[in-house]
């Protein structure tokens, strides 16, 4: 990739991530636990306790590769080689751990991805609030995923044939 394009790609990756960041902070510092578990269902409480690790944990990436990205934009002299490091990251830890949380809450299902409709699916009804955070967030998620496509594969390959190690 060209510097200029790798260096436009942390620029927009990193407002994004900020975007995510914001809402994810809002949505764990106003609800807890109990707050979202109120039928007192021992099924609905697993399902918000492995909800609200897979939250704070993708929270804790994105703002990993915010600062990391920031860092990098900030120096006198771009290290590309270090951005495009970050950029695999920001997929392979911010996008797949979104897609692929832990505890399985919910997943996307990709019949729905390109008929307008919300594609993820959730393990068990969560409150309107977690629903629409997750929704807003695979919005943001996806365009991440497009932007970063390069970083799925093709940036590992390309490091292995030249003979690096990450």
């Amino acid at each position: 990739m060209v510097m200029h394009q790798v260096k436009n790609l942390c620029e927009t990756s990193r407002t994004k991530l900020k975007e995510a960041i914001a809402k994810m902070e809002l949505f764990l510092n106003h609800y807890s636990l109990t707050q979202l578990s109120m039928e007192n269902d021992p099924a609905m409480e697993e399902f918000y306790r492995g909800y609200l690790s897979d939250t704070r944990h993708l929270l804790v990436f994105c703002e990993v590769a915010y600062e990391k990205l920031g860092m990098n934009l900030r120096r006198p002299h771009f290290n590309e080689d270090y951005a495009e490091k970050v950029l695999y990251d920001v997929y392979h830890n911010c996008v797949n751990g979104f897609y692929y949380p832990k505890n399985e809450c919910y997943s996307e299902d990709g019949r729905y991805a390109y008929t307008g409709q919300d594609a993820i699916r959730f393990r068990k009804k969560p409150s309107r609030e977690a629903r629409n955070l997750t929704i807003e967030l695979s919005k943001i998620f996806e365009e991440l995923r497009e932007d970063l496509s390069y970083y799925e594969t093709d940036y590992m390959t390309q490091r292995r044939m030249q003979g690096d190690r990450m």
